[in-house]
């Protein structure tokens, strides 16, 4: 049994789409609302809240391999709950600014996560990844609204990752030998900026999309209210504000692994033209 953790989130309902194509089964996904879920044909759905850990007994009763999307509560008693259910194998999804900005909060609370794994007696695949194209969401609402997206360190290219690919490495880490006690970094197949994003979600929609950069303070006002003044600056930093030559570098992990090339930006624009329309 493969338990999918976080499964109706951009890379969990990819990674249950993979891997019931690819005849993995048998599979449970998890939710806390199963009446609003909406999972793959012979996709066992199971209701638990990673904030309370008890309730995930049931979604891990015979699990085997499980793929963990972290923080979403405990994560020492969500893998000492998995540990003690028998979970053999668990594939955790971490952050590329474990390696590249170790020293930002986010990132070391990723790092714990992944030392709290290796330690736990269980075998583990660890996957690093960029910034997902699905960030580009933020700007949905204006968008939308025909407002103007404003957005800081407009021309910073990151090689920003479709989360599809994501799932693809993930799908294959639980299914296929030789991906135990890995860490992959991964990333997209080319570097984007952020002006270019909207440009080529103004080129989907048809139509023009008003932009402007704006500054650091200006983003971080917009950014803590819901992230937090911490979390705000981390995000900055890996946006623009501290990048470096490890951020930067575009990887061929996805296509080394999944053996068929990353996908670009434009092609998960084209997936989710209605978030915009």
């Amino acid at each position: 049994m493969i338990l999918v953790t976080g499964a109706t989130g951009n890379v969990g309902s990819a990674l249950l789409k993979e891997l019931q194509a690819s005849g993995a089964g048998p599979l449970r996904g998890t939710t806390r609302d199963t009446a609003r879920a909406a999972f793959p044909e012979g996709v066992e759905v199971v209701e638990g809240d990673f904030a309370q850990t008890a309730s995930l007994k049931p979604a891990l009763e015979g699990v085997r391999s499980l793929f963990l999307v972290s923080r979403m509560g405990s994560d020492a008693e969500i893998l000492e709950a998995a540990r003690q259910a028998g979970v053999e194998h668990v594939v955790l999804v971490s952050s590329i600014t474990a390696q590249t900005h170790p020293h930002l909060g986010p990132a070391d609370e990723n790092l714990t996560v992944e030392h709290l794994l290796k330690d736990s007696g269980m075998e583990w695949t660890i996957l690093r990844p960029t910034q997902f194209a699905s960030n580009a969401l933020w700007w949905a609402g204006a968008i939308r609204e025909h407002e103007t997206v404003r957005v800081p360190y407009a021309d910073i290219g990151l090689p920003t990752i479709h989360p599809a690919d994501i799932a693809s490495v993930a799908r294959v880490a639980l299914t296929e030998s030789g991906h135990r006690e890995q860490t992959y970094a991964l990333t997209g197949p080319e570097r984007i900026t952020a002006r270019q994003q909207v440009g080529a979600i103004a080129a989907m929609l048809g139509r023009d999309v008003p932009f402007a950069e704006i500054g650091r303070e200006e983003a971080h006002r917009q950014m803590a209210g819901f992230l937090g003044d911490e979390a705000a600056d981390a995000v900055l930093d890996v946006t623009g504000g501290d990048v470096n030559d490890e951020l930067l570098t575009v990887r061929d992990t996805v296509s080394q692994i999944v053996g068929a090339p990353g996908r670009v930006f434009q092609q998960w624009a084209s997936g989710n033209a209605a978030a915009f329309r």
